[in-house]
């Protein structure tokens, strides 16, 4: 459609500047405007505004040369309009963190015991000088006592409030820089707007109503707009209405397009009349309260369904992030199942727990028993009522004493360690160009065994040249010189190219003296102007020439089509059309070529086959990809139908063909032989020919030579997978894709197919964990199928990126190998921590649990307990989980689903250090005094001053510790503990600084924590005997793990009904049959869980979706494999500990329920 400029005032001169801002439309009018659809809209845009144009006209904007771009112009549309931006939700405040940090149930007991000590600690009870009442135990009440008896109340106080706080400082600063990372995203995400007739890139949030914005396939719209022009327009609106199908934009059909929607196909220019609060995702988010917690989850979950209609926002609103973050907690995301270290780590908590319970229970029975056995039966004391508060105290001192023994138990630095593991991981990732969106991809990398990759951009430089043609009957190896080709031939090769690309392609001057010359836009399409500048012609002139305005219908490019056509209408009433597309698919519609003399001559089936095998074949197996050009004149006397693609692209005539070349990136062969060292396997999928494919996947070391690896074409891939109803069949499937390397011209739902089909699969022993990466829109639904999904930051469309998990900001394949070695670290680091801590926490259980029994007093004060326990554990929760990651995480395979956090060898490091910690111990507590000549702790009158001997059991104890967390630095039963300690200077602090702390604490603690000041002989003994651990250690290494076969490992994974009974892992000698047994029970009653759950969603499908069920059944042939894959139940620990206050089950069924009556219950949006 031309547009006749001459009508058009240009945009806002200066003299209607004067008129006060009175634009001839309100906000609220145009408001009203936008939320008509299809017919209703043009018809009130008709009537009540005389077309789009005269909206132009009201706002003051020119279609074509959009706004002037003058500051103050700008600012008044934005004062009458509003801003292009959704204010985000107010962030939580340090406060509600610390109030959240507090809801800890391990803290609530600590801090239950602390009051109560607290409080008896102030409670003098009347008749306490009675004799009756007995002192069998040593009384508790002394003068000394009373004064110190506050201390270990508030002491454990003090550190409850530690914790909390650095919890929520670690929370705090999480969010925080989640808030940074967003504001990065968003100051990033840029979009093409005219202005002074010029097309520029500008930030989303400066977008205002009226300008002229330029929209493309892949694009996420960023504000409300009207259709001024536009070529084959396909929008994905299902994250506002939920309808999976795309809608076809028009002129004169539905010129609507609303913010938050997705450009599935073609492109056009729209006039933006609305922003930020006051456009459709603005309205629905101010509806919200910008998120009002649950309604938001509510409508987020019903969108949320497994197609590409991720959230309501679009990227930009700051909402997302943050809120993944709440939603990781709140609501089970149907994302994917809990990370497979959480669920370990859950499991493990929940077993530590346990076993200390049932210990300091132990101990407090024991106490007790042993108190009113003592008193009332060897003493034969009667029990007198003046006497019951005494014995109350008694009581509660053995509480405190059993609570001891309990907090020693639990683990608190483990939840500490994971967060700043997994936080310092994601901080550094960000200098490696991964920006994490979901913490916990960063944790399923290191698990991942299949990394599906696409060839443009990840695996080549994404710089693609020409550098063979076929013109005339001649093939010309190099770029010909331009006056070997007929001027004719090189006019109509100018035209098709200048003309058949969008114009936002181009080629700029290089920023850099030297440099290359820039490449703005697609690719493959800025080779072919290069390709014309090469033949130094120029392409520019030509569009001048022809502007966008006068292209008469436009077939834009996208996957399915794979070329792309524009029609131009010639001065003599005919027209003619330019084709350009993959070389097997235009020839095949040629029925003439261009010989040498420029002439068409005919062109038939095996002149075809004959050019397949002397020009196209050649060309792809140096890994070039074959573009045809090609044009086609229609008749002036009747215009065609334009809308019967197939007969309009047929009969053309073939111009040429050129071969472009893509390098690959000089490190990715490298990256991807440490890929299969580590054990993973990559997989290239592509849309390319399989000649082209194949070369560029041996160049990077994925096809070896004398492997018998598939190569496969996506046509030859779907019919070995589908049965003849055309459904995947798994079985099949496996059959195919272990030997699996390359995918060939495949579609996107290939790509989803094939990770589905190797995720769900259940050959070999471990559940295959896969990584995918992605830039295209239609790659969105493999990108949320995969355990990780990586988007590419530089060709990436907002789509991709709001599918994906982990964004590559350099588009670099070997950051996604940077990706993997961060994930093991995590899990290394983690397995590294817990080592310290069990080693810890078994010695002081032990120890409390056998002092407190024999000596009726633990040997270890809460205090000191509490030293070791809290503070120690959190300092060394950074020290350990802060470890820079090696090369050598990428000498192993991965672990895998159900390989368990603590290992055999793990086992015998914690269980041999805890022999050499207790036997130490108990030999200081027993024959201590004699070997230091000094006076004997045990059994001292109550109220005496701290002793020496107890002090040098704490002391050798702690730096036992202290060493021992230098052993922890290894797990795979490595000798060198020390090997690259310097690199991590955050250890060597938290060791000398613990260490510093120490000595300040034995010389000047005093009585608060139980010390008395050490000689300089004592503190060298308390330092060999710690120094004995790393001696001690390697000792524990020459003891071959094989032979240990009672030992136990724990913190299995999630035994899922993933995993067949059949199947359990190889090792099944170490496990019981019991263990197997309940196991066996565990799977069953999940089955029949998940089944019931699949059932009722179903049920709520054919409910709430009946009308557009037709629709969604012929999309998709079984709509319940897709809901069994959205909603796995995950695990039994995630039905019992996590917060969500319903199970899995009703929160499915809710948001069955939640979501629109409407078809996206089948989930795939695939064009």
């Amino acid at each position: 459609m031309t547009n006749n400029v001459a009508d058009h005032h240009p945009g806002n001169s200066v003299a209607e500047g004067s008129h006060e801002g009175d634009f001839g439309c309100s906000m609220v009018e145009l408001r009203n405007l936008m939320e008509l659809r299809s017919a209703e809209a043009v018809a009130r845009l008709n009537d009540s505004y005389g077309g789009v144009q005269n909206v132009c006209k009201r706002l003051k904007t020119s279609p074509v040369e959009g706004l002037s771009g003058n500051p103050t112009d700008l600012e008044k549309r934005r004062q009458v309009f509003g801003q292009n931006f959704i204010p985000p939700k107010k962030a939580k405040t340090f406060l509600q963190l610390v109030w959240e940090a507090l809801q800890d149930v391990t803290l609530i007991i600590l801090e239950i015991a602390a009051i109560i000590s607290l409080g008896l600690s102030f409670y003098h009870p009347p008749g306490g000088d009675n004799e009756l009442c007995g002192q069998s135990t040593g009384g508790v009440e002394d003068e000394g006592e009373s004064q110190a008896g506050w201390i270990e109340g508030a002491a454990i106080l003090f550190s409850v409030i530690i914790v909390v706080l650095v919890t929520a400082f670690n929370d705090w600063s999480k969010e925080k820089q989640f808030r940074g990372l967003q504001s990065r995203i968003e100051q990033e995400q840029k979009f093409t707007v005219i202005r002074k007739g010029q097309v520029i890139q500008i930030p989303v949030a400066e977008i205002v109503v009226g300008d002229i914005a330029q929209i493309k396939y892949g694009d996420l719209l960023p504000a409300d707009g009207i259709l001024i022009q536009g070529n084959d327009l396909k929008i994905d609106e299902s994250s506002l209405t939920g309808e999976s199908d795309q809608v076809k934009k028009s002129m004169d059909k539905d010129p609507m397009l609303l913010s938050g929607t997705h450009v599935m196909e073609g492109s056009g220019r729209m006039v933006v009349t609305a922003v930020g609060i006051n456009s459709q995702t603005g309205i629905i988010f101010t509806l919200l309260g910008a998120g009002e917690g649950d309604e938001e989850k509510k409508v987020k979950k019903a969108k949320t369904q497994d197609g590409v209609a991720l959230e309501i926002q679009p990227l930009k609103s700051q909402e997302g992030v943050e809120n993944e973050e709440k939603e990781k907690k709140k609501v089970k995301v149907p994302k994917k199942e809990k990370s497979v270290l959480q669920g370990k780590l859950t499991r493990l908590a929940v077993q530590i727990g346990k076993a200390g319970l049932l210990m300091s229970a132990i101990t407090v029975i024991i106490l007790v028993l042993y108190f009113v056995i003592d008193t009332f039966g060897v003493q034969k004391r009667p029990w007198l009522a003046e006497c019951t508060p005494i014995y109350i105290q008694y009581f509660v001192k053995f509480f405190i004493i059993g609570v001891t023994v309990l907090v020693v138990a639990v683990p608190e630095g483990l939840p500490l360690a994971v967060t700043i593991s997994l936080a310092y991981s994601v901080k550094k990732m960000m200098k490696d160009n991964n920006l994490v969106r979901h913490l916990d991809a960063c944790e399923t990398m290191g698990n991942a065994t299949a990394i599906c990759s696409d060839k443009t951009g990840t695996l080549t430089m994404n710089r693609m040249t020409v550098v063979q043609a076929y013109v005339g009957d001649t093939h010309y190896r190099q770029i010909p010189d331009p006056e070997a080709i007929l001027p004719k031939i090189l006019d109509l090769i100018v035209h098709g190219v200048a003309i058949n690309s969008a114009y936002t392609s181009k080629i700029l001057p290089p920023e850099k003296e030297g440099g290359l010359p820039r490449q703005v836009g697609n690719k493959t399409e800025c080779a072919l102007l290069g390709f014309v500048l090469d033949l130094k012609q120029d392409y520019q002139a030509v569009r001048n020439e022809v502007p966008e305005e006068k292209l008469y219908k436009v077939y834009t490019f996208n996957s399915v089509r794979k070329s792309m056509s524009t029609v131009l209408r010639n001065g003599g009433g005919g027209f003619r059309m330019y084709s350009k597309g993959a070389s097997e698919i235009i020839l095949r519609k040629c029925t003439k070529i261009l010989d040498k003399n420029g002439e068409p001559r005919v062109f038939k089936v095996k002149d075809r086959d004959e050019m397949v095998k002397k020009v196209i074949e050649p060309m792809a197996c140096h890994g070039l990809r074959t573009i045809c050009l090609a044009f086609r004149d229609f008749p002036a006397d009747a215009e065609p139908d334009w809308d019967s693609e197939n007969e309009i692209l047929s009969d053309l005539t073939c111009i040429a063909v050129v071969g472009i070349e893509d390098p690959v990136r000089p490190e990715v062969p490298d990256a991807i032989l440490k890929c299969q060292r580590a054990g993973i396997t990559v997989r290239m999928v592509t849309g390319d020919n399989i000649n082209t494919a194949r070369a560029i996947a041996t160049k990077c070391g994925i096809l070896l030579p004398g492997e018998d690896f598939l190569c496969l074409e996506g046509k030859e891939f779907n019919r070995l997978i589908r049965n003849e109803k055309g459904e995947v069949e798994q079985e099949q499937l496996d059959k195919i894709w272990p030997k699996l390397r390359v995918l060939a011209r495949s579609s996107p739902t290939d790509k989803h197919t094939l990770v589905k089909g190797i995720i769900d699969s259940t050959v070999g022993d471990q559940r295959q964990v896969v990584a995918v990466t992605g830039d295209g829109t239609n790659d969105g639904p493999a990108l949320k199928k995969a355990d990780v999904g990586f988007a590419m930051g530089i060709a990436g469309t907002d789509v991709a990126k709001e599918a994906s998990d982990i964004i590559l900001t350099d588009d670099n394949f070997t950051s996604i190998v940077k990706a993997v070695m961060w994930g093991r670290n995590v899990y290394d680091s983690i397995s590294k921590f817990l080592q310290f801590q069990l080693t810890v926490n078994v010695v002081a259980v032990i120890v409390a649990f056998t002092g407190a029994c024999i000596t009726q007093d633990s040997p270890l004060k809460a205090v000191q307990m509490l030293w070791v326990n809290l503070i120690m554990d959190t300092f060394a929760s950074l020290a350990l989980a802060t470890e820079p990651p090696s090369e050598s995480l990428l000498l192993r395979k991965p672990y895998g689903r159900n390989k368990p956090l603590i290992s055999r060898t793990m086992m015998k490091n914690i269980l041999g250090h805890a022999v050499y910690q207790l036997t130490i111990i108990f030999t200081l507590l027993f024959a201590g005094e004699k070997f230091f000549d000094i006076d004997s702790g045990r059994n001292a009158p109550l109220h005496s001053p701290p002793t020496e001997h107890y002090t040098i059991v704490f002391n050798t104890f702690v730096m036992m510790q202290l060493f021992n967390e230098i052993n922890a630095r290894k797990i795979h039963g490595e000798r060198n503990v020390f090997e690259a300690i310097y690199r991590n200077p955050i250890f060597c602090t938290v060791v000398l600084g613990t260490f510093a702390a120490q000595i300040i604490i034995v010389e000047f603690g005093g009585k608060p924590f139980s010390c008395s000041g050490l000689t300089l002989s004592q503190w060298f003994w308390c330092i060999f005997i710690g120094v004995g651990e790393l001696l001690w250690g390697q000792l524990i290494c020459t003891v071959p793990t094989s032979h240990l076969k009672f030992l136990k490992e724990a913190g299995h994974g999630i035994t899922k009904e993933e995993i067949p009974e059949e199947e359990l892992p190889e090792d099944v000698d170490e496990i019981d049959h019991a263990e197997m047994e309940l196991r066996r029970g565990q799977i069953l009653w999940f089955r029949g869980l998940n089944r019931i759950q699949t059932q009722m969603d179903v049920v709520y499908t054919f409910q709430t979706g009946a009308s557009s069920l037709q629709g969604a059944l012929r999309r998709q042939p079984s709509i319940v494999s897709q809901h069994h894959d959205v909603k796995n139940v995950s695990s039994p620990t995630h039905v019992a500990l996590s917060s969500v206050n319903s199970t899995p089950t009703t929160s499915a069924v809710a948001a069955a329920a939640a979501s629109p009556p409407a078809g996206n219950q089948s989930g795939e949006c695939v064009p």
